[in-house]
């Protein structure tokens, strides 16, 4: 019964900032690594940010020096600040995360968002 969350997507004009958040909930054991994917029409599916429990964070070239991935454990919740957004950042972005369950045993698998339109006007 884990659900990721996400919200935080919306229009905005070029050059302008959004801020994405993604909630984990649910009977969680543990949290790995917590990541951002994008994709856009007609394009495959992209790595936009990743960040682990430790807080070391990796991020696609396009998103270098734009966008900064963080979390709050306690809360496990992940973020994505999006800044000098351009047209090309049109996508739906997704949350990401490996995570863990004690159901009487451990299990750990790959959970997905909904996903949240985020469209940047020219």
């Amino acid at each position: 019964q884990v659900q990721l969350v996400e919200s935080g997507g919306g229009l905005v004009q070029a050059g302008g900032s959004l801020r994405l958040s993604c909630v984990a909930s649910g009977s969680i054991f543990s949290i790995n690594t917590m990541s951002w994917y994008r994709q856009a029409p007609r394009k495959q599916r992209e790595l936009v940010a990743t960040i682990t429990s430790a807080g070391s964070t990796n991020y696609g070239e396009f998103a270098k020096g734009r966008f900064t991935i963080s979390r709050d454990n306690a809360k496990n919740t992940v973020y994505l600040q999006m800044n000098s957004l351009k047209s090309e950042d049109t996508a739906v972005y997704y949350c990401k995360t490996y995570l863990c369950r004690d159901i009487g045993l451990v299990v750990c698998s790959d959970y997905w968002g909904q996903g949240t339109q985020v469209t940047v006007s020219s």
